[in-house]
C-alpha cells in the first residue's frame, strides 16, 4: 500500500504532465481539466502518505554498477515535505486556471508545473544520494524553464540562465558529497551516511559537510547565492508561489534537516550554518524595504524566511525549522498569489500604481493580509507567529547571543517591509489608472484554504512534532504537546522581546513622516540595499564566465546533424560504461 501511494504521488503529476502535452494547445479547457485533476489526485495519494510514514525503505530497485541501489524511504520528513509540495502545488494549479486564461502554449506551463511538483515529491522521498541528485537536477530544469517561460522577454530569459548556472553551483556540491559517500561507505544510501558518519575521516567529513552547505546555499537562495531569486519573479506569479513557498527552495533546507545528525559534530559546521542564516535573513530583510516591485518584495521576503529556517538548524532546532517551513509554505504561497491575484487585476507589479484596492478587491485584500500578518509575526492567531518564536526561542539557547540579536532585528525589519507592502497595495487612494476587477472564481478557491491554513497550522504543532520524532530516529528531535509547546511559547519573556521589536517596525511604517530626518541619515544604506549590497555584481560575473565557457564550446559543434548525433551517443555510452564498471 505504501509503496504503490509513493509511486502514483510521483507517476500521477509526471501522466499529467505528458497528458496535457498530448491533448494540444487547441482544447484548452482540456488542458486546465487535466492538470487540475492530476495535480489534485497527487495531493491526495501525499495527505494519505501521512499515516504510513516509516523509515524503512518501500520500494528497492538494484541498479547495480556506479548507480548502486534506488530506494524510497517516506519517513516524516519526507513526507511532509512531499505533502507541502503537492498540495500548494494543486493550489497554484487551480489558480492558473484563472491567471493563465488565454495565455499561448498552455501545454508547455503545465506539463513543466506538473513535472516539477513530481521531481520535487521524487526528491523528498528518495533514499539514496544518488536518486536525490537525479530529481535535485530535474527541478533545477524545470525552474529555469518556468522561470523563462516568456521566452520573448529577454529579462525572463536571462532570469532563467541565471538560476540554472548558481543552483548549479549547489548540484556540484551535493554530487560531491554522494560520491564521496559511495566511495568511503559503500553505497549511496542516506540511512547508511546517517548511521556511519562517525567512522569518515574528519577531513572526509568536513569536506562532505560543507559541500552540502553550499548546496543548500545556493538552492534555498542564501547569501551570496540569493540573487538568483528576485530575478526568478519573470515567470508567471503561480510558479512564483511554487518556486518560492513549496518546491525548489525548500530543498536546501531539507538537505540540512536531513543531515543534521552526520554534520552536528563538524568543527565549524553548525556556527557557518546560522551565521549564513542571520545574515541572509537580515541583508534580504534590508533590500524588501526598499524595493516597490511586488513580487520582488515577496522575494526578498522568501530569502529572509529561508534565513530563518537556515538558521534554526544552525543552533540546533531541527525540528523549530521544519515547523517554520511548513508556517512559511502556508503563509508564502497565499501572499504570492494574492499578489498574482492583484497584478493580474491592475496589470502592474508596481506599488507605486496601486493603493486602496481593498475596495475593488475584498477576497484578496483579506486573505493577503492574513498572509501578512504570519509573515510579520503578529500574535496570536497565525501560525507564522508561533513558528518564528520557536526558531529565536531555540537560537537564544543554542547559538551565540550576536546572532539571535541579528534575527530579532530581522522580524521588526519584516514588520516594516510588510506593512509597507499591505499599505501601499491596499490602502489609502487608488494611486494607478486602473480599474481593478475581483479575483476570480478559482483564484478564491486557491487563496481560501490558504488563508484558512494560516489560521490554522499551529494547532497541530504536537502531532506534527511526534510524528516526525518517531519516524527520524537518527535526529532524536525533542517535542512537545500543542498546549506544552503553547504556553512555553507564550510565558517567555523572549517571546514579548520579539513582540515588542515587531511593534516598533510596525511603528516605524506608521509615523515615518516623522522619522524623514533618520531616513535621510540612512539613505546610503538604502541605496545600498537597492542595489543588493554588491551581490548582484559578483553574480553577474560567474554567469558572464558560464556563457563565454559556453560559447567558446560551440566551436566543437560542427553543424552538421548526423556528426553532432553520433558525438552525443558516443559520449553518453562511455559515461554509462564508466559508470555501470
Amino acid at each position: 500500500m505504501t509503496a504503490w501511494l509513493v509511486i502514483c504521488t510521483i507517476a500521477l503529476t509526471w501522466l499529467g504532465a505528458g497528458a496535457v502535452w498530448l491533448v494540444g494547445d487547441s482544447r484548452p479547457r482540456w488542458q486546465h481539466s487535466l492538470a487540475v485533476t492530476f495535480a489534485l489526485a497527487a495531493a491526495v495519494t501525499a495527505v494519505l502518505l501521512i499515516p504510513q510514514a516509516t523509515d524503512e525503505a518501500v520500494i528497492t530497485l538494484s541498479v547495480g554498477g556506479m548507480f548502486g541501489t534506488f530506494t524510497f524511504v517516506p519517513d516524516g520528513l519526507s513526507v511532509f515535505l512531499t505533502a507541502v509540495a503537492t498540495v500548494i502545488g494543486s493550489l497554484a494549479i487551480v489558480f492558473s486556471v484563472n491567471y493563465m486564461h488565454g495565455e499561448a502554449q498552455l501545454g508547455r506551463y503545465y506539463a513543466l508545473v506538473l513535472l516539477f511538483i513530481g521531481a520535487m515529491a521524487g526528491l523528498a522521498l528518495s533514499g539514496s544520494l544518488f536518486l536525490l541528485f537525479l530529481f535535485w537536477e530535474i527541478t533545477a530544469l524545470c525552474s529555469y524553464a518556468l522561470i523563462s517561460f516568456y521566452n520573448d522577454d529577454p529579462k525572463a530569459v536571462r532570469g532563467g540562465v541565471k538560476a540554472l548556472i548558481i543552483t548549479q553551483l549547489g548540484g556540484i556540491g551535493l554530487l560531491l558529497g554522494a560520491l564521496i559517500t559511495r566511495t568511503y561507505l559503500g553505497d549511496y544510501q542516506i540511512s547508511t551516511l546517517l548511521a556511519q558518519a562517525d567512522t569518515l575521516p574528519p577531513n572526509i567529513l568536513s569536506l562532505l559537510a560543507f559541500g552540502f552547505l553550499i548546496a543548500a546555499m545556493a538552492k534555498s537562495a542564501q547569501v551570496p547565492f540569493h540573487t538568483w531569486l528576485p530575478d526568478a519573479m519573470e515567470a508567471p506569479t503561480p510558479v512564483s508561489a511554487l518556486i518560492h513557498a513549496a518546491t525548489m527552495v525548500n530543498a536546501g533546507v531539507y538537505l540540512l534537516a536531513r543531515f543534521y545528525p552526520a554534520f552536528a559534530g563538524v568543527a565549524g559546521w553548525k556556527t557557518a550554518v546560522a551565521t549564513v542564516g542571520m545574515v541572509t535573513a537580515l541583508l534580504a530583510a534590508l533590500m524588501a524595504m526598499v524595493a516597490f516591485d511586488l513580487k520582488r518584495v515577496l522575494a526578498y521576503s522568501t530569502v529572509s524566511q529561508l534565513g530563518y529556517m537556515v538558521y534554526a538548524v544552525g543552533v540546533g532546532g531541527v525540528f523549530a525549522s521544519q515547523l517554520h517551513l511548513f508556517s512559511h509554505a502556508v503563509f508564502k504561497a497565499l501572499l504570492f498569489l494574492g499578489a498574482g491575484a492583484v497584478i493580474h487585476a491592475v496589470g502592474t507589479r508596481d506599488m507605486r500604481q496601486m493603493g486602496g484596492l481593498r475596495r475593488q478587491m475584498p477576497v484578496t485584500s483579506v486573505a493577503f493580509m492574513i498572509g501578512a500578518a504570519a509573515l510579520a509575526g503578529l500574535p496570536f492567531f497565525f501560525n507564522g507567529f508561533w513558528s518564528k518564536e520557536l526558531v529565536l526561542e531555540m537560537g537564544l539557547e543554542g547559538g551565540p547571543l550576536w546572532a539571535y540579536g541579528g534575527m530579532v532585528l530581522g522580524a521588526g525589519i519584516t514588520a516594516f517591509y510588510t506593512f509597507r507592502m499591505v499599505w501601499l497595495v491596499f490602502w489609502g487612494e487608488p494611486r494607478g489608472a486602473a480599474h481593478a476587477h475581483p479575483a476570480g472564481t478559482a483564484m478564491r478557491v486557491a487563496l481560501i484554504p490558504l488563508a484558512l491554513g494560516t489560521l490554522t497550522t499551529w494547532l497541530v504543532v504536537g502531532p506534527f512534532g511526534h510524528w516526525l520524532a518517531d519516524t527520524l530516529p537518527y535526529h532524536h528531535l525533542h517535542v512537545k504537546t500543542t498546549a506544552e509547546f503553547l504556553r512555553d511559547i507564550a510565558l517567555a519573556p523572549a517571546t514579548y522581546v520579539a513582540i515588542a521589536v515587531v511593534g516598533l517596525g510596525l511603528a516605524a511604517w506608521w509615523w515615518r513622516d516623522h522619522l524623514t530626518g533618520l531616513a535621510k541619515d540612512l539613505r546610503g544604506l538604502a541605496q545600498f540595499a537597492a542595489n543588493g549590497f554588491g551581490f548582484e555584481t559578483v553574480n553577474r560575473v560567474v554567469v558572464n564566465l558560464t556563457q563565454r565557457a559556453a560559447s567558446a564550446l560551440q566551436l566543437t559543434q560542427t553543424g552538421d546533424l548526423n556528426w553532432n548525433v553520433v558525438g552525443i551517443v558516443g559520449a553518453l555510452l562511455l559515461v554509462l560504461l564508466v559508470l555501470a564498471g
